[in-house]
């Protein structure tokens, strides 16, 4: 290992060390520039039972015409926007700029409007599953491919 400060292979065991409120692997010659900490206690831990692969819940979006249908069901029940924001615990600016089509609801609104108007404006996502994870396929250039370039 080597010394997070000068950078020297460190010859038997690394002095953890407070400097600035970061804690650091030194040698003994850097230790000096902090605060010696003492090496945390390893607390026993049982064997936790192997975990169950979980399905993964599904991802919901707002549907596109989402402002259109929350209008027409709102009227339909008679409510002015004030109204409707009352009983979703909102302001009535919020539903002026969702129906608007200004503001796209968060998923956690949108059930809620769900729930209150008795309409369904949430659709699933079916998750696909990456084939290749090479940077081009992910997205971009990572830490990691960095880190890799770096190396090499």
């Amino acid at each position: 290992m080597r010394c997070e400060i000068c950078g020297k292979k460190v010859i038997g065991r690394p002095v953890r060390v407070k400097i600035d409120g970061s804690v650091m692997q030194t040698c003994n010659e850097c230790s000096k520039f902090g605060k010696i900490q003492k090496e945390p206690q390893k607390v026993f831990k049982p064997r936790a039972a192997p975990r169950r692969p979980r399905a993964r819940e599904p991802s919901y979006e707002v549907s596109e015409d989402y402002n259109t249908v929350i209008r027409m069901a709102r009227e339909k029940k008679g409510w002015s926007r004030e109204e409707l924001a009352k009983n979703l615990y909102e302001k009535a600016s919020v539903i002026n700029r969702i129906e608007s089509g200004k503001m796209i609801p968060d998923i956690k609104l949108a059930r809620k409007i769900e729930k209150i108007l008795n309409i369904k404006i949430l659709d699933k996502i079916e998750d696909e599953q990456p084939e290749d994870l090479t940077p081009s396929r992910r997205g971009g250039t990572t830490i990691g491919d960095i880190a890799m370039i770096k190396r090499n």
